[in-house]
């Protein structure tokens, strides 16, 4: 499995490779108030294609580190659920005189 990831990525730098250097050519990109960018054309792709994925890795991330906190505080609750039904009841009083919380009453 570990070769065809590796494969896998060998191909696609050597297809980004390939595409570079065929497309190196300048792009002028119109920014505000009559501003010129010229840049290569990888380069803007690079950067758009960064630009949409670093907001949906951040948000991915965060909803993974939420939902593994999530995860952690039902498994705790769990295991001391457990722990609790596990644990051993407290004999029950076997004489009548231990079972009443009063004192006796005295007929005075």
């Amino acid at each position: 499995m570990q070769f065809l990831r590796t494969l896998f990525w060998v191909v696609l730098a050597v297809l980004l490779a390939l595409f570079c250097y065929n497309n190196w050519s300048v792009v002028p990109v119109n920014l505000w108030s009559g501003l010129i960018l010229e840049t290569k054309l990888p380069v803007l792709l690079v950067v758009a294609f960064l630009a949409g994925l670093v907001p949906m890795l951040i948000l991915h991330r965060a909803t993974r580190w939420r939902l593994r906190r999530k995860l952690d505080v039902s498994e705790r609750s769990v295991l001391e659920l457990r722990a609790a039904a596990a644990a051993p009841n407290p004999p029950e009083p076997t004489d009548p005189a231990m079972s009443s919380p009063l004192p006796p009453v005295s007929p005075l």
